[in-house]
């Protein structure tokens, strides 16, 4: 089975990874192909609770590596398959992640209807039905809709 649209594929490597990590405890956080034929790099970002060990990455690695061949999903079948954590600053986009986060740093952008594109960072102080809450400076939260954040990441701190 070849999938050609490279949003299609991404979908299809995701759900691969799901299967791969099924049972681990491990998460498929993000997936991201980029380049074609003999240069297609595949990178598969993995997360769990507890953090990713260089065994995680190997264990998805494999598993998965094994199911794109056995399903030949990539096209032309020639890839360079890379399995990691997602790093420090870790982008935030699904409700699990920003569950994960409360009580750390974070930066977003967003933009509510009417208004212009503003930044914020500061401290992940509550996430619940689709509403963050961000304290800026304590004592000062600001509610933002999970739906109007186009950008989020988790700030590292020292």
């Amino acid at each position: 089975m070849i999938v050609t649209e490279q949003s299609g594929l991404t979908d299809k490597i995701a759900e691969l990874g799901e299967r791969a990590a099924s049972g681990t405890g491990i998460e498929i956080a993000e997936v991201q192909v980029r380049g074609a034929g003999n240069g297609r790099l595949v990178s598969v970002y993995i997360d769990k609770p507890q953090g990713v060990t260089h065994g995680d990455c190997e264990l998805v690695s494999e598993r998965l590596g094994k199911l794109l061949d056995d399903e030949d999903v990539v096209p032309d079948g020639s890839y360079t398959l890379e399995v990691s954590s997602p790093g420090l600053e870790r982008k935030l986009s699904k409700p699990r992640d920003f569950e994960r986060v409360v009580g750390r740093k974070i930066w977003l952008a967003f933009q509510r209807p009417g208004e212009s594109r503003t930044s914020l960072e500061g401290k992940l102080a509550h996430f619940a039905n689709g509403t963050l809450e961000l304290e800026v400076a304590p004592g000062k939260p600001v509610q933002i809709p999970l739906e109007a954040v186009q950008k989020a990441k988790l700030k590292f701190e020292w």
